[in-house]
């Protein structure tokens, strides 16, 4: 087994360091630091200079066609508007909302109607079952051949079937489920919703492939995890509604 440090990492912000902290110094929250261990060789490789791999090339900004990035419609206008017009090729969207307020539901169409219009898609799911996924698409009346459905935590994983189909778009449900071998941590923490968005997000970069993630919310209603999760995204929403309505 290789070897690991002890590492001290602030849930609100992400913030991390060698020694135990009270008081986190980035944000100025009380008593929200846990205990990870990180291998030390995970954390060497991911020091690597970007410059370094295989395939790093320099592009002027007047070589990039303005019209290189098309966006692929939802087949729902509301949805558009609020995308800009639609979702962006590379683009990373974080999708957060209370359970059962319908994120999960709305993502299931909008993947249905972009695998009958455009082509693959695909819908990770870490937290229903194949057969969950199939019960709620018959009865939204969905059944497009193009539609793939993958239920797996694993990271890796999920990377390695995306790489494999190569789909329109990719939506992962939910980022706080995924887990990396390599961390001993347990899924949802800090480290783990940190590291599985970043692998999942560079190969939407690399692949222009847009991906929809969706996060947790907290009893006090912001998303859950670590703040840089959302800073590493494109786009965050956030799914509201009247509980108290029909």
């Amino acid at each position: 087994m290789g070897k690991s440090r002890v590492r001290y990492v602030c849930q609100s912000c992400g913030q991390d360091q060698s020694k135990w902290f009270g008081r986190c110094p980035a944000c100025g929250e009380w008593n929200t630091a846990v205990e990870e261990f990180q291998p030390v060789a995970a954390s060497r490789s991911r020091a690597r200079p970007e410059s370094s791999r295989p395939g790093a090339t320099l592009t002027r900004l007047s070589e990039i066609a303005p019209d290189g990035l098309p966006r692929l419609s939802t087949g729902y206008p509301e949805v558009n508007r609020t995308l800009g017009g639609g979702l962006v090729p590379g683009s990373v969207t974080l999708l957060g909302g209370e359970p059962g307020i319908g994120k999960s539901t709305l993502l299931l169409q909008v993947l249905a109607h972009i695998a009958q219009h455009s082509g693959a898609a695909l819908y990770i799911s870490g937290e229903e079952s194949l057969a969950q996924l199939k019960l709620r698409a018959e009865r939204l009346g969905l059944d497009p051949s193009e539609l793939y459905l993958l239920a797996e935590t694993q990271a890796e994983a999920m990377l390695g079937q995306m790489l494999h189909l190569r789909p329109f778009v990719v939506a992962v449900d939910s980022i706080q489920s995924a887990y990396r071998e390599d961390l001993s941590s347990a899924p949802g923490t800090v480290s783990q919703v940190r590291e599985c968005a970043a692998l999942l997000l560079r190969a939407a970069k690399e692949e222009n492939i847009p991906l929809v993630l969706v996060g947790h919310v907290t009893k006090e209603g912001f998303l859950a995890g670590p703040r840089v999760l959302e800073h590493m995204v494109d786009t965050v929403l956030q799914f509201e509604g009247d509980r108290h309505g029909s």
